[in-house]
């Protein structure tokens, strides 16, 4: 089975789309006899003026939003530059890991899609995708809908966008199926490793890690309330913050420690990570949107808990009591700090988390397993 890897992103490049198309196709060349990259593909010059053109005149005249995602000439692009190139490759196969690159592209090859959500679940959930013109929202279902039509399967990393897909389409359900993302990380860990991180953590404070780009999205706020309750019921913590700067008027507190940006792309940044993610009792990601965060999976790889919150496709990921815990949308503050403390006072049960949250991630959140419950599919 010869796979063609089609996409606008370079999947050769780990810190493209936060390494996620560069692990997955990794992944897949384990389970076929030959992988060929086609990607990325780029925008016509012409096309990019058209573009841009249009972004502009919605922006101003309407206040609206007009995205290259939904774009009929962009998406034209992408498909003309594929089959040039795929008329040099023996592919058996044309696999995605997003829909829209699919959309116009003609071939006599099955295409296949893994993806983390649909195009409608996207509208107004996503700062990006909110306020969009009509002609994108409109364009954009046209065009996941072809795609949905032609694929021969389409797979998303969870229930919450495998449901979009049949809520919001027409949509042969047989073709629709869920295989959770790997974590983009390397991993060699044991489980005897994985105690012996947990058994270096103190019991006597906490050590909350918060890692991602979007401060309120991602619930950071939520998670510097977290640490000043927990610090006034006694239990003394102290909140990482890496990815983003804090939204917030004055100044940080002294037991926040914010570490800005730190690049995957180095091998000192991610040895920087893999030392936060080693050192931390929890990651702590209590998103307002999200899709499928890949943060999770690798936190889990290192035996740490997640406390986040149920948004699009977190609870495919996050299992209460088996990886983390998973809160509803207006859980107060309180709640997480009563449970935080809990832990705490039952120390044996946080090891015990510890200890299944790396458990979870070598039975189903690493790519390897992932991408063996994919090719089962494709052979299917």
């Amino acid at each position: 089975m010869k796979i063609a890897y089609v996409t606008s992103y370079d999947a050769r490049d780990v810190k493209s789309w936060s390494g996620t198309p560069f692990y997955m196709s990794q992944s897949l060349k384990t389970v076929s006899s030959g992988l060929e990259y086609v990607c990325p593909l780029e925008v016509e010059t012409s096309s990019k003026f058209i573009f841009r053109s249009k972004q502009l005149l919605y922006r101003f005249l309407l206040g609206k939003r007009y995205i290259r995602d939904a774009d009929i000439l962009t998406l034209k692009n992408f498909a003309k530059q594929a089959s040039v190139n795929l008329k040099n490759l023996d592919s058996d196969m044309i696999f995605s890991p997003v829909s829209y690159t699919l959309a116009y592209l003609e071939c006599k090859q099955p295409k296949v899609f893994w993806a983390d959500a649909t195009f409608a679940s996207l509208i107004d959930y996503y700062p990006f995708h909110s306020n969009l013109c009509e002609e994108s929202i409109k364009n954009g279902i046209s065009m996941e809908q072809s795609v949905l039509d032609k694929c021969k399967l389409a797979i998303f990393s969870s229930e919450w966008a495998a449901t979009s897909a049949i809520k919001n389409y027409k949509v042969d359900q047989a073709k629709i199926k869920v295989v959770p993302y790997g974590a983009n990380i390397q991993c060699e860990r044991s489980l005897d490793d994985i105690k012996t991180i947990v058994n270096s953590k103190p019991s006597n404070n906490c050590n909350l890690l918060f890692l991602g780009v979007k401060w309120l999205r991602k619930g950071g706020d939520i998670a510097l309330e977290l640490a000043k309750e927990l610090n006034k019921a006694g239990l003394n913590t102290k909140l990482t913050i890496v990815g983003c700067q804090p939204d917030i008027e004055g100044i940080l507190p002294s037991f926040v420690n914010c570490l800005g940006f730190i690049s995957k792309s180095t091998e000192a940044g991610r040895a920087q990570i893999a030392r936060l993610l080693a050192e931390a009792h929890f990651l702590i990601l209590p998103s307002r949107a999200d899709c499928t965060p890949m943060v999770f999976a690798e936190a889990n790889s290192f035996g740490l808990p997640c406390l986040t919150t149920n948004v699009g496709g977190i609870p495919t990921v996050i299992k209460n009591e088996r990886n983390g815990k998973v809160f509803s949308n207006d859980a107060s503050v309180t709640e997480y700090c009563e449970y935080v403390l809990d832990l705490f006072a039952n120390y044996s049960q946080y090891k015990n988390l510890a200890e299944s949250s790396f458990q979870e991630y070598q039975s189903r959140l690493n790519w390897s397993v992932a991408v063996q419950t994919v090719k089962q599919l494709l052979i299917e």
